[in-house]
């Protein structure tokens, strides 16, 4: 595997300490091998691959490395660098058939996913080049073995009291193609899907939604409750606000979200004609301290039918073609996608705590999507997922299993709802 490029901000970093008198490095990572393994006998709809649990046909598997440098350039002057390292360990074609991240059948790729610089004025901090990014409606997904991130430019200030002010420029992102010409994007395997690109480089970044703006805001003036507003505008593609309120309250916590996107038709976008959506969601739960926490939530999404497309709202605009992640208390576990798609109900029952040092995670997750204005029954999805962690000192273990019965997954015909199948994973981490 041959590592010939690197970027300014790592050479920097590498290259000498004592030439730039850089302080306070500190250097961090974590290595990850991740195993799923489903029994679905129709990946495709009508064609059977008989799939069973621990039979490669239906397996997935990846190892990767990750490596982060941080350092304090000079007074006030921050930079980082982070680089991931994905490898199969030569166990694609034996164990498994599938890979979470990159192209099946490609052993080793790396990705520069992180890049930046950062300076603090007073209480204003401004950073800038490729970074993780944690906004409602643009951020970075980390269900996968490896994380989406963005080249961007990013400005926070808290001079008011009790209240923190974002704007954000986005130009660039790994994750699967937002819009392109069908309208919908191309689904990629994991979110960063372009770990390796066509020709072999390791150009992973491509261009986000021709540049897009960000602004949010988010107060706690008083401190059980938190409220933030944000804003996007994305030129030539879409804008979108998003509102929440999350109350926290001896035990009891309740939240409430809204969220509206606007579609427009462009040679990017190439829609029958401007269009919006938009969802609504809430959340009520107690929480016993260090035992327990119990959430019930349920959501709605709006009708959409001027595109032609049935866009939905709620979804990571980031990840929009594949099956992109939401914020939206009602999210699944594991099939993401389907609380966001359009005149779609959803409820959501979690319950986790702690037994016996290990930690329990209970997710049940129901949607039911109506006809849209349209005449065909759309898709709906049931899951359970159960899952177990344990810390042993550096090494995270969790185990999950994952019940999913949707009327479009695991079909015998295209005009059959799909059955129901198992999933088994398995996740390790060392971190150093």
């Amino acid at each position: 595997m041959k590592m010939t490029k690197m970027s300014l901000v790592a050479a920097l970093l590498v290259a000498g300490t004592s030439a730039f008198a850089i302080d306070n490095v500190k250097v961090s990572g974590d290595a990850k091998l991740f195993y799923s393994t489903a029994d679905n006998d129709y990946s495709t709809p009508g064609t059977k691959t008989d799939n069973s649990l621990f039979n490669k046909k239906g397996a997935a598997g990846q190892a990767a490395l990750g490596l982060g440098i941080t350092a304090d350039l000079v007074k006030n002057i921050s930079a980082g660098t982070h680089v991931t390292v994905l490898t199969t360990l030569g166990l694609q074609g034996q164990l498994v058939s599938n890979v979470w991240e990159g192209t099946a059948g490609l052993n080793d790729s790396w990705i520069v996913d992180e890049a930046w610089v950062a300076g603090t004025f007073g209480k204003t901090t401004a950073k800038i080049g490729r970074m993780e990014l944690d906004t409602p409606l643009v951020f970075t997904e980390k269900w996968s073995i490896a994380k989406n991130t963005f080249e961007s430019a990013v400005v926070i200030n808290q001079d008011l009291p009790d209240t923190t002010l974002v704007g954000a420029y986005v130009g660039g992102s790994n994750g699967a193609s937002a819009v392109n010409a069908n309208g919908l994007g191309v689904p990629g395997v994991g979110i960063a899907n372009r770990v390796q690109s066509q020709n072999g480089s390791n150009t992973t970044f491509s261009q986000f939604y021709n540049g897009a703006f960000a602004a949010g805001l988010v107060n706690n003036s008083w401190k059980p409750l938190t409220a933030q507003a944000w804003y996007y505008d994305a030129p030539q593609y879409v804008n979108a606000v998003w509102l929440q309120a999350d109350l926290s309250l001896e035990g009891f916590i309740a939240g409430a979200q809204y969220t509206q996107i606007d579609y427009k038709k462009s040679v990017q976008l190439p829609i029958a004609k401007d269009s919006d959506n938009d969802a609504y969601a809430v959340m009520l739960g107690y929480t016993m301290k260090d035992v327990a926490t119990l959430k019930v939530a349920y959501s709605q999404t709006g009708k959409e039918t001027d595109s032609t497309l049935g866009l939905g709202a709620g979804q990571n605009l980031a990840t929009l073609g594949n099956n992109a992640q939401s914020k939206l208390y009602t999210e699944a576990w594991w099939n993401y996608g389907y609380v966001t798609r359009a005149d779609t109900s959803a409820l959501n029952v979690t319950l986790e705590g702690n037994a016996a040092g290990v930690d329990l995670g209970l997710y049940y997750t129901q949607t039911d999507s109506d006809k849209n204005g349209g005449t065909a029954e759309r898709a709906d999805m049931t899951e359970i997922a159960l899952t177990a962690g344990k810390s042993f000192g550096p090494l995270d273990a969790t185990l999950a299993y994952i019940y999913t019965k949707a009327d479009d997954q695991n079909q015998k015909s295209a005009n059959e709802k799909g059955d129901a199948y198992n999933i088994v994973q398995a996740y390790l981490t060392l971190n150093f």
